[in-house]
């Protein structure tokens, strides 16, 4: 625990310095080298804690947050979204387009729009270039101590990190680097400008403030989340929206004209918080819900907590009951089928489940999660061909999705390609953020004359790229 607080108080203050809106060294730092910064800090990342790389959850995250950037505009990065567990109060943007939700923070929302006024907010303070304005009237600080910083963090001694730091701001310097309260009002204005455009309800801003007030009150006396460290004063920005919302009703400026649809962020949020809450809590939580609540949606939705929470505990009758009312509710959400036939794959009914999989694939084979369970399946099945096909496919959507790797892997190895299987535990490894496992792997590969050309070129440039790394921190 010690530990992964510190890892949270240094993350915090080099995520701001690398905040992607500008170069932090204004006139040195190019696309090129931000976009290495971004590299490390995702491999610190994942070293450091599980990012849910589950293909349901990232196709959601990364789908909202492309509608976002539609709005705003043509970007100089591929922005890419992911949930990390952790059960922090927090989320930030940093360097190349990585944006970071924590599983705490997702636990504290309700509703959708409240997930995307939060994702703007964080672009607000990049297309705003916040943090380089700051950095741009002081002490700059060079690519090569910011990434030598986050590769003492992911080495586990922040004490590094923290000499380097000291080395490169002035002094106060870092003190400097919260938002100020302009600062967040003109983040604010921009994501309510957003959401009103996107036919969003920005009041779900309110939503958002009222509980980061809340977290801010009860953490008195302890450990401020590090959210509120950088996004400080939840208590001005909630009267700062209050007033946008208060001059959007004088103008008599419409509210959207259609509640937003929250199946699929509910749907999203009972898939985080089941890989990241103690399940008996969880469980609780969704039978009050299901029990107690108002709101009907939250209502249905809560028994499909219940039925992923049974699936965990493989009491399969059960979950596929909890299942069936909730299909009973939304009759025509087809991704309700994938989640019965992993369900189904569970309690040995492979029939079943190959047959709802291949339908729903026919029917949207861009549709990741289903092309990964129907491959899935066929790797259980024996139908080796088959999975390849499927697996490389999310593979291709997906590279960064360690555990496709593992199942590549196990692929080749049921072939007697142990060398082929080797490259993909050496990539499943490296998305894990377990390099040094990762290179020795690679390593074998590359000298490995009975792989294919094609793949020990691949994991020669793996390891180029990883001493690359190496020579920038």
């Amino acid at each position: 625990m010690f530990r992964q607080c510190r890892f949270f108080r240094w993350l915090t203050v080099f995520v701001l310095l690398l905040h992607l809106g500008a170069p932090l060294y204004v006139q040195a730092l190019t696309i090129g080298e931000e976009r290495k910064i971004g590299e490390q800090l995702l491999f610190t990342v994942r070293r450091q804690f599980p990012v849910l790389d589950d293909p349901d959850i990232s196709q959601y995250i990364n789908e909202l947050g492309k509608r976002v950037l539609t709005t705003i505009g043509p970007q100089p990065f591929n922005y890419r979204f992911f949930v990390v567990q952790s059960g922090q109060f927090n989320a930030f943007a940093a360097p190349a387009g990585l944006v970071f939700f924590y599983t705490g923070l997702i636990e504290a929302m309700y509703n959708e729009d409240q997930l995307v006024s939060v994702l703007a907010h964080e672009i607000g303070h990049v297309v705003s270039r916040h943090i380089a304005q700051r950095l741009d009237k002081g002490t700059k600080v060079s690519a090569l101590a910011l990434i030598a910083g986050i590769a003492g963090v992911a080495l586990g001694v922040p004490g590094l990190s923290q000499g380097l730091l000291t080395g490169s701001l002035a002094a106060g310097q870092a003190a400097n680097l919260q938002y100020s309260r302009e600062d967040e009002e003109q983040a604010d204005r921009l994501s309510f400008g957003w959401m009103q455009q996107m036919g969003r309800d920005p009041s779900a801003m309110e939503g958002m403030l009222k509980s980061m007030r809340r977290v801010t009150r009860y953490s008195m006396g302890s450990e401020v989340p590090q959210y509120l460290l950088t996004h400080p004063n939840p208590e001005a920005r909630l009267g700062y929206v209050q007033s946008l919302l208060e001059m959007m009703r004088q103008k008599g400026v419409p509210q959207p004209q259609h509640q937003t649809d929250n199946f699929d962020f509910l749907r999203f949020k009972y898939r985080v918080l089941v890989q990241s809450m103690d399940l008996d809590k969880l469980r609780t939580y969704c039978a009050t819900a299901a029990t107690t609540g108002t709101d009907k949606e939250q209502q249905t939705m809560a028994r499909y907590g219940l039925a992923l929470i049974a699936g965990e505990d493989r009491n399969y009758p059960e979950a596929l009951r909890q299942l069936a009312f909730v299909q009973e509710q939304y009759p025509q959400r087809e991704v309700l089928e994938i989640d019965k036939a992993v369900l189904l794959v569970g309690s040995g009914n492979y029939d079943e489940a190959r047959n709802i999989l291949e339908q729903s694939f026919k029917r949207n084979p861009s549709d990741v999660y289903g092309a990964y369970q129907l491959g899935k399946i066929e790797l259980m099945s024996g139908n080796n061909p088959r999975a390849e096909q499927m697996l490389q496919r999310v593979a291709l959507t997906m590279p960064e999705y360690p555990q496709v790797y593992y199942d590549l892997g196990e692929l080749a190895a049921n072939r007697g390609k142990e060398g082929v299987s080797g490259f993909y535990l050496g990539k499943y490894n490296l998305y894990r953020g377990k390099v040094k496992v990762a290179r020795q792997y690679l390593l074998r590969v590359s000298k490995d004359t009975n792989v294919p050309d094609k793949i020990r070129s691949e994991a020669k440039a793996i390891l180029e790229k990883l001493k690359e790394l190496e020579k920038e921190t």
